[in-house]
């Protein structure tokens, strides 16, 4: 379970383990999620003249081209931020030891390559794409219908919408999270070839060895962290940009 996970994180690592790749996990977020927000905004609004009124089907593609796009461009960041997360499961004599996410992209450039920044960009780029179709779409579409349904704009719709957003994004990305981790954090085996070579492949090889469940392994973990960063992050971002709106608005 989550908890006996952090227990024994705790207990060969103290509480520096439970912040493990806390550098890079803030500037994933800074980064990855600020693009692919504002990317989302931008495009929908661009094909709806401003007004933000599009299909569902056009809010999905949407999503998918800011998601894919925001992927490609911070992969570095993500490949920093699963190395360090997993150094410390890792043997003391395999062990990385990156000081920060600097550090890492540094010695990673240095040590293996430029373009290794960029190993696993297939499956982080499908993750961002599926992860911002899913859940950046389906908080538009959820707002859409529950304000049919007689909510009003305000914290409660956020909240309610992007609840259900957090759980479409959650288990219909989790699988393809697990693929990308593995691939990012592989090394080769006795007889030096990679045991993941491309998504499909992980996708088909991890059930089969492991069983069908094995892609949503840590599900109710994966949930707490990843539902409960989408409700804050939509509530924050929809309390920013009314913060701005009435700020330009009082302004003029």
């Amino acid at each position: 379970s989550m908890f006996s996970v952090a227990g024994q994180i705790y207990s060969k690592e103290g509480i520096p383990g439970l912040y493990s790749g806390l550098s890079a996990a803030v500037t994933r977020q800074l980064t990855y999620t600020t693009l692919r927000l504002g990317l989302y905004d931008v495009i929908r609004d661009s094909m709806s003249g401003g007004s933000g009124d599009v299909s569902f089907g056009l809010k999905l593609c949407t999503g998918l081209t800011a998601g894919a796009t925001a992927a490609t461009i911070c992969c570095p960041v993500e490949v920093s931020l699963v190395r360090m997360q997993a150094d410390g499961s890792r043997p003391v004599a395999d062990r990385r030891n990156y000081k920060h996410i600097f550090d890492a992209m540094i010695r990673v450039t240095r040590e293996e390559g430029l373009l290794t920044l960029w190993r696993g960009v297939v499956p982080t780029v499908t993750r961002g794409a599926v992860v911002s179709t899913t859940q950046l779409a389906t908080y538009d579409q959820a707002k859409t219908v529950l304000k049919s349904s007689g909510l009003t704009e305000g914290v409660a719709l956020h909240l309610a919408s992007s609840l259900i957003s957090g759980f479409v994004y959650c288990f219909t990305s989790l699988p393809l999270d697990i693929c990308k981790t593995r691939m990012q954090d592989q090394k080769p085996g006795p007889d030096g070839k990679l045991p993941y070579t491309n998504i499909l492949q992980a996708l088909v090889k991890i059930p089969q060895q492991e069983g069908i469940l094995a892609l949503w392994k840590g599900f109710g973990a994966y949930f707490a962290r990843g539902g409960g960063h989408t409700v804050g992050m939509f509530i924050f971002a929809e309390q920013y940009k009314k913060f701005v709106k009435n700020y330009y608005s009082s302004s003029k």
